[in-house]
């Protein structure tokens, strides 16, 4: 695998990124969105994409969010800002010479499962499939009717309340969806094999849908 720490120049400002490759010819790029208050070093966001890159996707993680920005907690909640900045990274990959061309992919979780989903209704991309794990689709319900990428929810069995929300967003997605419950586990799938479950999940769906 080569890993690559980058800088990605949008418009008016620079975000910190990890893009990894396989050793071999990536079957697509996925893109990570991560939740509030994390960033591009997500030890679980991470995990789960050294689990893809070992099957043979790139991978992309990257802060949603400026220093600056961050230092106000309200925008990490500002769904409406981090599905934009979701679309803008989307187009720089799509346009960046070592990824133009891959299909793509979106891993969200938390909060960013709902900028996935919005963004996914907004992107010029091949778009092949979403993943949420522990999500708020919930977040994005203006845009659930229109999302056409086929979507994967995994929830915490132990997510008492996320659960539920989930099932509303499920059952207004209209694409091709699953919805997967992971027993015992909670929001952060912190206990003993949770988080290996998610990647699976999460590996088997991409290699469905690319």
């Amino acid at each position: 695998m080569e890993s690559q720490e980058i800088n990605i120049e949008l418009e008016n400002l620079t975000l910190p990124a990890i893009i990894n490759f396989p050793d071999i010819e990536p079957k697509g790029l996925i893109i990570f969105a991560h939740g509030a208050g994390s960033s591009r070093l997500s030890p679980r966001n991470g995990y789960v994409a050294d689990i893809l890159n070992d099957r043979g996707f790139a991978t992309l993680l990257f802060d949603l969010l400026t220093e600056e920005e961050d230092k106000d907690c309200a925008n990490r909640f500002n769904i409406d800002l981090i599905s934009d900045r979701l679309v803008e990274v989307t187009t720089w990959a799509n346009g960046n010479p070592e990824t133009k061309g891959l299909a793509l992919g979106y891993f969200g979780a938390s909060t960013g499962s709902a900028a996935a989903l919005i963004a996914s209704t907004r992107v010029d991309a091949q778009m092949k499939a979403i993943v949420s794990r522990g999500g708020r689709p919930d977040l994005a319900s203006d845009y659930l009717k229109d999302v056409k990428v086929p979507t994967l929810l995994i929830v915490g069995g132990d997510d008492f309340g996320v659960i539920e929300l989930n099932q509303e967003a499920y059952d207004a997605i209209k694409a091709e969806k699953s919805i997967e419950i992971v027993p015992g586990a909670t929001h952060l799938f912190e206990e003993p094999g949770a988080l290996r479950e998610v990647a699976r999940l999460a590996t088997d769906w991409f290699r469905k849908h690319f």
